[in-house]
């Protein structure tokens, strides 16, 4: 699965499904890949992973069929450039509250020229810097990485404080949004009702996103941390089109628990 494909999902209107990685094992990354997931997002924020770490852990994901994207500590400029030059084709920028955040981590996201969204004579305060790196075979294939593979990133604001739900018309306006993810926890959290998905007041913001979301025809999407193969598809149903399903971690504790046997 490539980014390209990823996007040719996205405009039939049909989901993206991926998962999500904490664990810093190419096997596990490669394993996860091959399970049968579009694209499988390196969890720089919570997950144990190191710079250096990070080209193994994308070309694990990569020959396992998937796209590796990273969901990025905070969306700072070192952070994004780290993930890129490792080789991520997608980025997810965590903790998006603002429109002006938002232009800033997309900016730094992108090489100069690469913008064609803004006005005539508008430009931004900063760019991507530009450099040999493992993305473009240090150099090898830099004009080919710079010309078709960099102006081609996916790019995902996750929406996780109520205060982005409030600015979330002039987050979703952003024209290089290629989808938005709620983070069902910190969103609650960010309420004071932290995992009480039930509860009206969550309810109610999580139906403003999805408003806004139709309103803009702008790709919803969350994180199922639980694999729940019903809310999956009930998800799909409400309209969500960026689907992260799980966590390798979860997985693991899933299959792994001793049954409650007597000794």
């Amino acid at each position: 699965m490539t980014v390209h494909d990823i996007r040719a999902l996205l405009a039939r209107d049909k989901p993206t499904v991926g998962t999500w990685l904490q664990l810093p094992s190419t096997d596990v990354a490669e394993l996860m890949a091959r399970a049968g997931y579009d694209w499988v997002a390196v969890d720089m924020e919570h997950g144990s992973f190191g710079r250096t770490g990070l080209p193994d852990i994308f070309r694990a994901i990569e020959c396992g069929g998937a796209a590796p994207f990273a969901r990025l500590p905070e969306a700072a400029k070192s952070q994004i450039k780290s993930a890129l030059e490792a080789g991520a084709q997608g980025l997810i920028f965590p903790m998006i509250e603002s429109r002006e955040q938002l232009d800033r981590a997309i900016d730094w996201s992108v090489y100069p020229g690469q913008d064609s969204w803004r006005k005539a004579g508008e430009t931004a305060a900063e760019y991507r810097g530009v450099g040999y790196c493992r993305a473009n075979v240090f150099g090898k294939d830099f004009e080919n990485y710079r010309q078709e593979r960099a102006p081609g990133l996916f790019l995902v604001a996750q929406i996780e404080h109520i205060r982005a739900v409030d600015n979330l018309d002039a987050i979703l306006t952003h024209p290089r949004l290629d989808a938005i993810m709620v983070g069902p926890y910190d969103l609650s959290g960010s309420m004071g009702l932290t995992a009480q998905f039930d509860h009206p007041d969550f309810q109610a913001a999580m139906a403003r996103i999805q408003a806004a979301c139709r309103k803009h025809k702008a790709r919803m999407g969350l994180h199922i941390v639980q694999p729940d193969p019903a809310e999956l598809a009930r998800q799909v149903a409400a309209g969500s089109r960026f689907i992260a399903y799980g966590i390798d971690s979860v997985f693991l504790w899933q299959g792994a628990e001793r049954p409650g046997v007597e000794n």
